[in-house]
């Protein structure tokens, strides 16, 4: 589906949503839950904290649907208002996680092979997160919760040339900061 064809169909789902449709509320529910959460998740590491911020966007979503004016996704609009909740929440707390993400092992791996692989996404994460913010959104986005170009330009309100470049620079400093002699 192409992106205008999305952004209307979220447009219709969120004009039925404002008359009281439950059909369209369980709807966007099922279509970005699990998105928002994974969202809030990476960026607080907490499960509590991440459910939390998710029932508020989704509570900002329900109250905006009535006004909702078709120029973007909800997965966009979602985005920019977890991203706001949970640095909101980290500012508060005064804290800025670098708990893990649980791992799942991979059944076609003998254990050594997955040992090594989780040890491999450790250093990735630990490099991710010594990024400077907006390279660390960018790859984020891109890389770990698979958006495209485009969309991740608009979720981080940037063009996507902007974004290429934060990402250029990401991987340049990621390479740099996994390399056998930055390895801590």
């Amino acid at each position: 589906m192409s992106d205008s064809n999305l952004i209307d169909r979220d447009a219709q789902l969120l004009r039925q949503l404002a008359k009281g449709d439950l059909r369209a509320s369980r709807e966007i529910t099922s279509l970005y839950t699990d998105q928002a959460y994974r969202t809030a998740y990476r960026m607080t590491a907490d499960q509590m904290v991440a459910e939390d911020i998710t029932q508020e966007a989704f509570l900002k979503l329900w109250k905006a649907a009535a006004k909702w004016e078709a120029k973007a996704r909800i997965s966009t609009w979602l985005h920019r208002v977890i991203h706001n909740l949970a640095i909101d929440h980290l500012r508060k707390t005064k804290r800025f996680s670098d708990a893990k993400v649980p791992e799942r092992e991979d059944p076609g791996l003998n254990p050594y092979e997955n040992q090594a692989l989780a040890e491999m996404k450790r250093s990735v994460r630990s490099g991710v997160v010594d990024l400077p913010h907006r390279q660390r959104v960018a790859i984020t986005l891109v890389h770990f919760d698979e958006c495209g170009n485009k969309d991740a330009a608009e979720r981080m309100g940037i063009s996507v040339e902007a974004l290429e470049s934060l990402l250029s620079r990401g991987r340049r400093k990621l390479k740099e900061l996994l390399s056998p002699d930055h390895i801590r």
